[in-house]
């Protein structure tokens, strides 16, 4: 599934696309996503002029001169692309396309329909059932070692596992908890109310180091991940431990990183560096 940095590679693309343009087309192939494409979308979204696109966690934001805005969730294999000019024929997957005054054509496909497209009304998106229990944004300035501490208070759960809760903090996943908890040598089996305030503060600065590094490189491609042009993203090239089972450490030089599972997922880490 795409995590923030591939989430927010996605917002960066379209902001050229639609930021300031007025989708005068919209259709909708295919309502049955996820959650179904409301039956007045189309109605609601023609003619409205885009006034900004964020992005909370894993979502996508397009604010509509009306005040209402569109989410966008890309689930397991969903992507946008941008087509300029003459576009090809949509392909089986591409279920919405949106068409702006600048003849641009965004299209969300998304082969197993875990994605979503929703129209959330003004004033609703901190409401918003997929947004209202998410926790602070990694890069804001309100995440900070102070707060991380009090989010994990009397957790008994792991590292791993409390960085994954969304309520603690919003849009990591998988790949870049490997990757945050190794750079900060913490053990992602330590129980997460045990974290010190020296620990913490070296880890809020590598999560937010880790992600700025992964949106410059256009998100980590190992499946589905494709930029709005089509391009991969290359982050993956510089995992320093996610997929490395077997391979010798890089800061140690000598430690064999291994592989478990925790909550059904794969951790890599390094039993001599993460502590």
């Amino acid at each position: 599934m795409p995590e923030l940095p591939e989430v927010e590679t996605v917002r960066l693309g379209l902001l050229p696309a639609l930021e300031g343009e007025v989708i005068k087309e919209v259709i909708v192939r295919r309502r049955d996503l996820r959650t179904p494409v409301p039956e007045d979308f189309e109605e609601r979204v023609r003619d409205q002029k885009v006034l900004r696109l964020d992005r909370r966690s894993k979502y996508v934001l397009i604010l509509l001169e009306s005040g209402e805005s569109i989410i966008i969730h890309l689930g397991m294999s969903g992507r946008i692309r941008i087509e300029e000019g003459n576009p090809p024929e949509p392909d089986k997957h591409d279920h919405i396309e949106f068409v702006t005054a600048g003849r641009k054509c965004i299209r969300f496909g998304d082969p197993r329909r875990f994605g979503f497209v929703d129209l959330i009304e003004a004033g609703g998106v901190d409401v918003y059932p997929a947004i209202a229990k998410l926790g602070p944004e990694p890069l804001s300035d309100e995440f900070d070692a102070t707060l991380l501490i009090d989010k994990l208070k009397n957790k008994t759960t792991s590292m791993k596992a409390a960085l994954m809760d969304q309520r603690i903090v919003a849009g990591l996943g998988n790949i870049y908890v490997n990757e945050a908890l190794y750079r900060a040598g913490i053990s992602p089996t330590r129980k997460a109310g045990k974290l010190t305030k020296p620990k913490a503060v070296k880890l809020v600065g590598v999560i937010k180091e880790v992600l700025v590094e992964a949106i410059k490189s256009g998100g980590s491609s190992l499946k589905d991940h494709r930029q709005t042009d089509g391009e991969l993203g290359y982050f993956q090239h510089s995992f320093q431990v996610y997929g490395r089972e077997g391979e010798t450490c890089n800061m140690c030089g000598k430690t064999a990183i291994k592989r478990i599972v925790q909550q059904g997922r794969s951790t890599f880490y390094c039993s001599a560096c993460q502590q």
